[in-house]
Formats: structure tokens, sequence, C-alpha cells
């Protein structure tokens, strides 16, 4: 493995670092595909590499499946599983040319008639499906599905027709929250930051900000836990912090909360790292292997969160 650079920290370190332990838990759990990334984030390890991990997912119809989103198996495309190979793409500073045209061609194929993509397609009926997560026969658009993957294509300047339906889908429904979850604000931060339109995202950011705080969305002081409620439909103990919304410190959701909320959420996330060195699944969990699959990536995503916010260097 001398192609992906040398260990962030030797083996006999006195400190174990987080992110030597980290290292140790992707290469004894993860799939080759985090493998890949967290070589690429923290080992000097190729965005080539990490591309081909990501093209076992692809389908013929340009969409991806195989179980890249780890609570739906299964081979087929899904809108779910094509975010996810997006944030991959983008991670990597591969995010366009004829790979995402195919994307995008994938996209119209299933979004619904307002132009949005539904959460999960009827195809996925069948195959192995986390109990939270419905099939039906005629999904209704999703902003959780449709917000991320619009923001992307944003920040990665992809145009398409299809783009243009599915940013007017996510301005409405963004505009229109009222009573919200946190991860349907968080997708919807997700398009708010990198939209074209950057005053009319101030100012529709602003407005969640609020409403996260007045609905108690993210928890502001860990040591009071109590104090937040859990989001209906959640599993016991899947709070929500500030961390979560404010991903890197450039996030229009960073003005949400103060500088000591702030760090308050990162010494939380630091702390959240187990023994063997990955981060739990916050989410309900319903099956052994999407659970271990799904603990490499919150590790990366983690890891990833606190060098963003100057925790980490590597």
């Amino acid at each position: 493995m001398a192609e992906l650079g040398a260990s962030p920290l030797p083996s006999t370190s006195p400190a174990r670092s987080p992110l030597f332990r980290a290292e140790q838990f992707v290469w004894l759990t993860a799939r080759v595909l985090e493998q890949r990334l967290f070589a690429y984030h923290f080992l000097h390890g190729s965005p080539e590499a990490v591309e081909t991990a990501l093209d076992a997912y692809r389908n013929e119809d340009g969409g991806y499946g195989h179980a890249l989103e780890p609570d739906l198996r299964g081979p087929v495309s899904q809108p779910l599983h094509t975010a996810h190979a997006l944030r991959v793409l983008d991670a990597v500073g591969r995010c366009g040319g004829q790979r995402v045209e195919r994307v995008c061609r994938y996209l119209t194929s299933v979004s619904t008639p307002d132009g949005a993509l539904p959460a999960v397609h009827p195809g996925q009926r069948g195959y192995p499906t986390a109990p939270f997560v419905p099939v039906v026969d005629d999904p209704p658009s999703d902003l959780l599905a449709t917000g991320p993957v619009v923001g992307l294509l944003h920040r990665n300047e992809v145009w398409h027709a299809w783009l243009f339906r599915a940013t007017d889908y996510c301005w409405h429904a963004v505009e229109s929250l009222d009573k919200s979850h946190p991860y349907e604000v968080e997708a919807a931060v997700a398009f708010l930051d990198f939209v074209p339109d950057r005053p009319r995202a101030e100012a529709a950011a602003d407005r969640l900000g609020r409403l996260v705080r007045e609905q108690r969305l993210a928890v502001l002081d860990p040591d009071r836990i109590d104090a937040f409620p859990v989001a209906s439909g959640s599993a016991p103990g899947e709070h929500h912090y500030p961390h979560d919304f404010a991903r890197y410190p450039d996030s229009l959701a960073r003005a949400w909360f103060t500088d000591d909320e702030m760090t308050r959420s990162l010494d939380h996330l630091a702390a959240e790292q187990r023994e063997d060195g990955g981060w739990p699944v916050r989410w309900r969990q319903w099956a052994q292997a999407p659970t271990l699959e799904a603990r490499a990536l919150v590790t990366i995503d983690a890891l990833r969160t606190l060098r963003a916010h100057g925790r980490f260097v590597g």
C-alpha cells in the first residue's frame, strides 16, 4: 500500500491519536470505497482510486445502486444512492464531465412531475430495505433527496435541463418549511450553501436558523441534552448538533450558532469516538451489515468535519 502514503502516526506513538485509531477502524471494517476515501482524505491517496471503487456501484442507466447507501440493499439504481455517488465525486474533485452528464440523465428519468426526486423509487420493492424507509408505488417529491443533489451540481457548476426545475422545487420547498425536521433542514442547507442566488439563499438561511433554535432541533449544550427533544420518528438518542448543520466554517448554518455553542458541539463530536476507533451510528439500526458499513461513513464524515473546523491536521 505504499502508493497511499504513510500512516498519519506510527503505530508505536504513545498518543495513539484519534486519526490513527480511526485509520485502524477503517482498514478493519470498511468497504473498499471507504478505504479509498479515507486514503484520499488523510493518506495522500489518489482520486482515481476512489473513482474506480465507486464504479462498482454504477449501473447502465447512469444511476448507482448495490447498497451504496447502506440502508437500501439490492442492485437497482436509486436517487439516494446516486446522491451519495455525487458526494463522493465532489469530495475528490471529479463531479463533472460525461460521468455527471449520465447521472443527470438518470435523475431526469426518475423525477416526479414537478421535476424533483423521490427518496426511493418503487423498483426497490423486493429487496432488503430499512423498515423506516417507505417504498410506495407513486413516491412524492422529497427535499431530502433533491436538495443535496441540486446543491452539489451548483457547487460544481454543472448545467443541465433537469437542474432548472429541480432548483425551483427546492426554493419552494425550503421557503415553505415551517414545522421541520433536522434532516430536512440539513438538506435545505446543502442546497442553500451553493445555489447561485446568494442574497435569496442568505435570507432563507436566516429564517431557517431561527426555526432551528425555536424548535430546538439542535442540541446547543450536550451537558443538558434532556432539554432538547428527539425529532419525531427518530431513534432514542438520535439528536442533532450544530456541527450536523454547519459541517464547515463557511456554511450559512455556521451563523446560527455562537462560538461557544460550536465549540461544545465539536468537543462532543470528538468525544463520540469509540474504543475501536470508529464513530457510532445514531439513527435506527436494523441489520448488522448496514450498520457496520455506515459506521465507516460516519467516521470519515466526523474526521472531515473536525478537520474543517481546525480540530485535526491530516
